[in-house]
This record gives structure tokens, sequence and C-alpha cells, in this order.
């Protein structure tokens, strides 16, 4: 298996592992408290895990794979902590702008936590990468 192979899987089962993490565990009572009336009853796992795989592959083609080479860790961190916060801050200032009641703390909290993800994930995949070859 490639070492790119290696690192998009390190990074997909990162992502969705912290992403479930935070969204089940720890902001689940905040989320719900904010957004309840948005909630569905139950999640859609497909729509879930086809966006774990899309943004693990942003991270792959933002940040591993041009910082592949001699920038080391720092310049892939940096990478991955802008597409976090673009990708992030894309969905939820649009939210801020279009959906009534959407809470400025939600978009706040929620575009730190996708450079927070980004940056964990980035990190799994470089990690991998590194122990592969």
């Amino acid at each position: 298996m490639s070492k790119w192979l290696i690192a998009y899987a390190a990074t997909v089962v990162a992502v969705a592992a912290l992403d479930l993490l935070w969204l089940g565990v720890v902001a689940k009572p905040w989320y719900q408290g904010a957004l309840g009336h948005l909630l569905a009853a139950k999640p859609n796992f497909f729509a879930a895990l086809v966006f774990y795989l899309v943004f693990a592959l942003g991270l792959m083609v933002f940040a591993l794979a041009p910082n592949a080479g001699a920038h080391g860790w720092t310049a892939v961190l940096i990478a991955a902590a802008w597409f976090g916060f673009f990708t992030y801050a894309t969905y939820d200032l649009t939210n801020l702008a279009t959906l009534r009641d959407w809470p400025l703390a939600i978009t706040l909290v929620d575009i730190a936590w996708g450079i927070v993800i980004s940056v964990l994930a980035a990190s799994a995949g470089r990690l991998a990468m590194n122990q592969v070859g």
C-alpha cells in the first residue's frame, strides 16, 4: 500500500473519530441547546461518511501533499489550520448569514473546532506517512 493511501486512511480515521467524539460527547449538549430545533432525530451516517472522506481528501490535497517534502511538520500544520479555518468558516458564516437564530457562539466555536480537527487529522496523516516511508 502506498504511503499516500496509508496517510489518507489515517486522516479519514482521525477526522471521523475526532468529529464523532466532538459531536457525540464533548459538544453534544451545547449543540442540542443551541440548535436542537434544527437537529435531526437520527444522524445521516452516509452523509457523515461522505463528509469525512471528502474532508480528509481536502487535507491531503491542500495540506499534506504540497508539504510532504522538505517543508516538514510546520508547513503541514499551518496549511491544515488554514484549510480548517476556511472550510468551517464558509459553512458557519453562511449559516449565520442565512439561517434565522443561528448563534454567533456556534459559529465561532465551530470555526475553532475546524482548525483543531484539521491540524490533528493532518498530524495523524503525516505521522502515518512518515512511518511508512
